[in-house]
């Protein structure tokens, strides 16, 4: 499969590196040579130096036999017009990174006229993902599946947690709620375990279930649902944007903190029901005075990594609950994960995802499980991937038990019309099942890909 990506920024750089590892055909254009040198060192892939909505820099991509171009450059106009001029040389599919909220407004409109396949919006992506955390503050992380039926949360064991010095199998039996621990993370190593595996504080679980199930788990543990309603946001970007709008719409309490004066008169007219504080996050005097104490969340969307974590830190001393950072850079996000700071946010991750996504599902549309979502978990290390069982073929309406898989693999979840199944060994696959598979440490582009 042959891919051209124009724009070695954050996200174009951070998907070259997904799937280059994936062995996909890839071209890189950049105007920037000296990045472009970075790239080539770190990537087996091939780089053209020029602009990207230069017909003849396209040609020598070989953009007309491509079977997708991406455009992820620094603006959206940039990456409209080369995903248009992309689709009139022969590519076959199109993607543009588009992220301002008056664009993307009109989205529908644009797609159709420009012909792309596929629109991101990193920051829509980023906000959606803080969202759901708000709304299920037990979890530091929640992916949904099978259209928002199934949900895989990430949860830290902290001190004096009902599960700690438990088996698997003994949670499993005392508290005779269908979850499934899909993947442990203690330390620097990560495990897809057996119901042997027990728990110890610090472990970080990625926990699959229904979205009652989990309320009933969490609730048996001791992890009383305590509703968000006050939030105090740092920085005020298309994140925040689009994170506020969907705060207030469903009634909680937004006050946001931008020190950009003009960036605070757009925000008091575009979210006239939330406060705007014309100020520094970074000044402590100021967030005590906001009232950061009485916040049951913070999240913190400034445009820098370092304030973010700052700012964080200082928002745990206070005693809130709930704190939230985005950390872009993947160095920094490892580190603070050691901090106590359990939910970070990369909204270049998340656009990148959603792209590995679509390229993946274009890739298996003829085979007989087509994949339908892919998270990427604990730093890459570990996907979950939802497959859509299309025909009838080798492992279906064979029981699990007697379906084997290679280490490493799990079938999480299987969804059946409308029912949702955590799997035992005497369970089936049937057509038109959903399966959600957790893998560690390989890459898995169709079903077959996790039998022994």
């Amino acid at each position: 499969m042959k891919i051209v990506i124009i724009g070695d920024g954050k996200v174009g750089h951070k998907l070259t590196l997904q799937l280059s590892e994936e062995d996909y055909d890839i071209v890189l254009i950049d105007q920037n040579a000296g990045k472009l040198k970075e790239a080539l060192n770190q990537m087996d892939i091939f780089c053209i130096t020029g602009n990207g909505v230069d017909v003849e820099v396209q040609k020598q991509a070989d953009v007309p036999h491509a079977d997708l171009v991406i455009a992820c450059a620094s603006t959206d106009e940039m990456n409209m017009l080369s995903c248009l001029l992309a689709r009139r040389l022969g590519a076959r599919h199109t993607i543009a990174r588009v992220r301002n909220p008056i664009y993307y407004r009109q989205i529908d409109i644009l797609k159709e006229d420009l012909h792309l396949s596929m629109v991101v919006n990193p920051e829509l992506i980023a906000a959606n993902e803080i969202a759901r955390i708000l709304l299920f503050p037990a979890a530091s992380k929640v992916e949904t599946f099978m259209k928002g039926r199934v949900e895989l949360v990430e949860h830290v064991l902290r001190e004096e947690s009902l599960l700690e010095g438990l088996s698997l199998v003994e949670i499993y039996q005392k508290f005779q709620i269908k979850i499934l621990v899909c993947a442990v993370k203690r330390g620097n190593e990560i495990y897809i375990p057996d119901g042997d595996f027990v728990l110890r504080k610090d472990d970080r679980l990625h926990i699959a279930a229904g979205h009652r199930e989990l309320e009933m788990f969490f609730k048996s543990v001791g992890r009383k649902r305590v509703r968000v309603k006050k939030v105090l946001i740092f920085g005020g970007g298309n994140v925040c944007f689009y994170l506020a709008s969907q705060l207030i719409q469903i009634g909680m309490q937004v006050k946001i903190i931008e020190k950009n004066k003009e960036k605070c008169e757009y925000l008091c007219e575009a979210l006239p029901k939330a406060t705007i504080i014309h100020g520094d996050a970074t000044d402590h005097d100021l967030l005590l005075e906001e009232g950061i104490r009485e916040a049951d969340a913070v999240v913190a969307l400034t445009g820098m990594d370092e304030e973010n974590i700052i700012t964080s830190l200082f928002a745990k001393t206070q005693g809130v609950n709930k704190i939230i950072a985005k950390v872009n850079e993947d160095s920094r996000a490892q580190m603070v994960e050691g901090l106590g700071i359990d939910s970070i946010i990369s909204a270049k991750s998340a656009a990148a995802d959603a792209i590995v996504n679509y390229v993946r599902a274009r890739r298996n549309s003829y085979s007989s499980a087509n994949v339908e979502t892919i998270y990427r978990l604990l730093n890459g290390k570990v996907e979950a991937m939802e497959f859509i069982i299309k025909e009838e073929c080798s492992f279906t309406n064979v029981p699990l038990k007697d379906l084997p898989t290679k280490p490493n693999h799990l079938i999480a979840c299987i969804g059946r019309k409308r029912k949702i199944i955590i799997p035992g060994g005497d369970d089936h696959l049937e057509v038109g099942d959903s399966v959600i598979v957790v893998t560690k440490d390989h890459i898995i582009n169709k079903f077959t890909d996790i039998l022994a």
